[in-house]
């Protein structure tokens, strides 16, 4: 054996020697300081547009949400549009308001234990300055300013007011009021956009505190994270109420639309980083304009969806990872969706198309829906910890709640080269023995996709296969095991998150 084939030997010897798992220690101190660990992330939810709270299967999807995150505010669009009659007009052009679905759909949800974040919008058709300005979602909403401030003022002193008259100040006035959505791209036809904006939300936010100054209202709702210093500018100077600040942002969107005046940020930033980078920026442009202790709101987000990756256990460690990246820097944030009772491309073909829910069509459990169930189980005080794959918490009962995860993109080729992980955790402060409960959403545990496949992948599952679906997926009853000398090994696969309780 010559010298090259001796040294091609030993690095073919040393490759096949390598682990086929990734190894990992992490050092808890149980009884390291503590800080305030608000569960911002369930707090609400969105949902497509107003009219689905009327139909039961939306209702059966936000019952079953609730169950396992608690949430406490829902939001969506279009609680003015035509489709629930609120505006009208007489021969005389009179205006003519209905509230009769309104009151409907918010006693739904008052019914469920949920308070809406009243997204005002959109343009009823009577009222638009054009009404063929309608978007290319399938339920075609209007998305022209008012031909008439005026007109405008007194529908939304009307709502407002009925608002009030039927649920009384004390009720409404824990609900939040966000006026339109997204306004810097097509969902709004106003020109120039961000004035013509200013001036809508000027009006709205005057006509809601007229009525009640305990009505609380924010925006500018904006998409991929715009126009804050700009809102807060216009509104301070012109002394316009504003209760909190809302704005979106995904995963998925571009750096360039995220970042577009700020060169410290990399083009190739990423996406796992992306949401609570944005978050940081907008609460900096907070801070900026003199405004660091008002709510933040981000009112939309979602992990990476490319490769249908919200119908897989990609969630739970994307969902974890933005947790412990935005904590502290946002008040609420809100998954969009919680369903995919969900209608802006036109009604579902299927399950499983990458839709944005927790429940796909027919009412059956995703694996997110499991990951928020996990992670609602984390204590309300943070320990501190460096490492990147975990949130260490302490509840009030004084157990350990700690969430552990491997994230790996969802695309093919970095799934393939994903890798198990084995991580080891050392625990202090608590006995060297102690019990241990374990919870996993990984391929075997919560994961729907092989079940449905068992099934044939029905286009339209009966309901007896929907609950066979959610039998075989519900998460069975917790590992329970020990500590080994304040040790505990943990083995996750590519995309499973992990809950464990110390007892």
């Amino acid at each position: 054996m010559n010298l090259t084939q001796l040294c091609a030997l030993k690095v073919l010897l040393l490759f096949l020697c390598l682990p086929l798992f990734a190894q990992q220690t992490i050092q808890i101190n149980a009884n390291a300081p503590t800080t305030p660990f608000p569960h911002f992330w369930e707090e609400m939810f969105g949902s497509g547009r107003a009219a689905l709270v009327l139909r039961q299967n939306y209702l059966n999807d936000l019952k079953a949400v609730k169950q396992v995150t608690g949430f406490r505010y829902v939001r969506f669009h279009a609680i003015l549009h035509d489709e629930l009659g609120v505006y009208n007009e007489d021969e005389r052009g009179n205006p003519v308001y209905n509230f009769a679905y309104v009151d409907q759909i918010y006693d739904n949800l008052l019914a469920n234990g949920v308070r809406p974040v009243v997204e005002i919008s959109f343009m009823p058709k009577k009222l638009a300055f054009n009404p063929d300005a309608l978007h290319p979602f399938w339920y075609k909403q209007n998305v022209s300013p008012p031909k008439s401030m005026e007109k405008w003022d007194g529908l939304i002193t009307a709502f407002a007011k009925n608002l009030v008259n039927r649920y009384g100040i004390d009720e409404v006035s824990q609900w939040y009021f966000e006026v339109w959505n997204e306004p810097n791209i097509d969902f709004w036809g106003g020109i120039p956009r961000q004035r013509s904006y200013f001036e809508l939300y000027d009006h709205t936010a005057r006509d809601l505190k007229a009525v009640s100054p305990r009505l609380r209202v924010g925006g500018p709702a904006t998409a991929a994270a715009q126009w804050v210093p700009a809102f807060l500018k216009h509104t301070s100077e012109n002394q316009i109420p504003v209760d909190f600040v809302s704005t979106h942002g995904y995963a998925d969107d571009t750096v360039e639309n995220m970042f577009p005046d700020d060169p410290g940020v990399p083009k190739d930033l990423p996406m796992d980083q992306q949401v609570c980078r944005a978050v940081e920026k907008v609460r900096n442009q907070m801070k900026a304009v003199g405004k660091p202790t008002l709510p933040l709101f981000w009112t939309e987000w979602n992990v990476a969806g490319h490769n249908q990756s919200r119908d897989t256990t990609f969630v739970g460690p994307a969902l974890a990872n933005t947790v412990r990246q935005c904590d502290g820097m946002v008040d609420m944030m809100s998954f969009w969706t919680f369903s995919d009772v969900f209608e802006e491309g036109g009604p579902g073909p299927r399950p499983f198309i990458g839709q944005f829910g927790l429940r796909a069509e027919f009412g059956v459990n995703k694996p997110s829906y499991y990951d928020f169930a996990l992670l609602h189980q984390l204590g309300d005080r943070r320990i501190a910890n460096p490492a990147k794959d975990i949130i260490v918490t302490r509840s009030a009962n004084g157990q350990l709640k700690i969430a552990l995860w491997n994230l790996v993109d969802p695309a093919p080729e970095s799934l393939r080269n994903g890798k198990t992980r084995s991580i080891t955790l050392t625990l202090q402060g608590i006995p060297a023995d102690a019990t241990v409960s374990i919870q996993r959403v990984d391929n075997e545990h919560g994961n729907v996709l092989p079940e449905y496949a068992k099934i044939g992948k029905p286009d339209y599952p009966t309901p007896k296969q929907v609950e066979q679906l959610n039998q075989a997926t519900a998460l069975p009853t917790p590992e329970q095991t020990r500590l080994k000398d304040n040790q505990l090994a943990v083995s996750l696969e590519p995309n499973a998150l992990v809950l464990i309780i110390i007892h």
